[in-house]
């Protein structure tokens, strides 16, 4: 079984940039739509058995009809060639209203040749899929989907939900034949995963699957969709438990990860798994710079950028965090001017408001002597210790002088 593994589309994010004039489309729209293009012709040109896509089309559950089209081009494509395609119904895809449809749900409706949309936790056997393999599939779960699927009554499904859908993947795991191998496909966090922030997944208000489930040795591929970090959650272990990530960059939490999608040869206890890196995604540069002094302010916030050829074409984002004072020092056009070639320049301006020392209830100003006083003063202005300590010296010096 040779298998072709993405997730996590959004391929109407158009939160940044302009639109093309040719398409209409939003440019940053045809970024992504480059990736998807990548991904399907991937999947023809390698004539691979199986893709599945673990879920997230679209930024939100109701995309509008132009990127619907776009996004039904490239499906039809698969479908086209022959190839089975799997379309797992993902959180951005699924209407919080009961009986609403999904936004990917006209696949289905239309009853398109080779394409199966998963909107239910279910299983799929070979003779259902007409491939030497059997599936579990486990979309973004409502609560009212849940209950539906199971035929649980519902103060056991909000008692523990996870601990319910580790007992149908079980059901289906026994049920399956040892013979052909098993992929479970979830869109759902896993204990453990990490987001692109670095932040661990644990147990809170999301769905999240136990590891143990998702390392099943019965399973022979996972494969995952909803977190946009790329990532194996049993490396060098069976079954590969894979999120491919997001296929491009959708905010400045990805600006460090690169963009993948995955096909793996599966045969029972043994995959081999190939990461694809998606090539020309666009780069997101990020810069934090605290100014020290106020001289030179211009030059040394362009400093802090890369090179001019590295900015050519990149979204940038350069926060400045600086005394609240020295706001006017910043010449907002000039670093415009600077990031011209940029796709996208965003100048965050953190200004600080210097907190002042508050003298003990027991003590005026009067009271103190002029080198309390100016002891007083280096630390509100936060003078580096041996710089205090030198001013200081000397102060006492012009002091007992005069």
């Amino acid at each position: 079984m040779k298998l072709l593994h993405f997730a996590d589309a959004h391929i109407d994010m158009a939160n940044y940039g302009r639109h093309d004039p040719e398409t209409g489309l939003p440019l940053r729209v045809l970024d992504f739509l480059k990736s998807l293009d990548a991904i399907i012709e991937a999947a023809i040109a390698e004539n691979v058995d199986l893709v599945i896509f673990a879920g997230d089309a679209y930024r939100d559950r109701s995309p509008a009809p132009t990127f619907q089209r776009e996004w039904g081009k490239r499906i039809i494509r698969l479908s086209k060639a022959g190839i089975r395609t799997l379309l797992l119904v993902g959180n951005h895809d699924l209407s919080p209203a009961l009986g609403r449809a999904n936004a990917i749900q006209e696949f289905e409706t239309l009853d398109i040749p080779h394409v199966t949309v998963l909107a239910k936790p279910q299983f799929l056997s070979a003779d259902e899929l007409g491939l030497p393999v059997q599936v579990i599939a486990i979309p973004w779960v409502s609560r009212s989907g849940l209950m539906a699927a199971s035929g649980a009554g519902p103060d056991e499904v909000f008692t523990n939900i996870e601990e319910h859908i580790t007992t149908l993947v079980n059901i289906w795991l026994e049920k399956a034949d040892p013979v052909l191998p098993v992929i479970l496909t979830a869109h759902a966090s896993v204990q453990g995963a990490k987001f692109g922030s670095e932040r661990t997944v644990m147990l809170g208000a999301d769905l999240v699957l136990p590891g143990s489930l998702v390392r099943d040795p019965r399973l022979d591929y996972v494969a995952l969709g909803h977190i946009h970090k790329p990532q194996d959650l049993n490396e060098n272990g069976h079954p590969p438990v894979i999120y491919p990530g997001s296929i491009e960059r959708v905010d400045f939490g990805e600006a460090g990860d690169d963009k993948f999608f995955v096909i793996a040869d599966i045969t029972p206890g043994k995959t081999s798994v190939q990461w694809r890196k998606l090539e020309n995604i666009r780069p997101f540069i990020d810069r934090t710079i605290t100014l020290e002094s106020s001289e030179n302010v211009t030059e040394t916030l362009k400093a802090a950028l890369p090179a001019e050829g590295v900015l050519d074409g990149a979204i940038v984002r350069l926060t400045v965090d600086y005394p609240r004072e020295w706001d006017t020092l910043i010449d907002e056009p000039a670093m415009r001017r600077h990031a011209e070639a940029a796709f996208e320049f965003h100048l965050i301006k953190h200004p600080r408001i210097e907190v002042r020392i508050r003298l003990p209830a027991n003590q005026t100003v009067i009271s103190l002597t002029p080198m309390e006083l100016l002891d007083q003063y280096w630390r509100a202005s936060h003078t580096e210790d041996n710089q205090a300590g030198t001013l200081q010296k000397l102060a006492k010096e012009i002091i007992e002088e005069e």
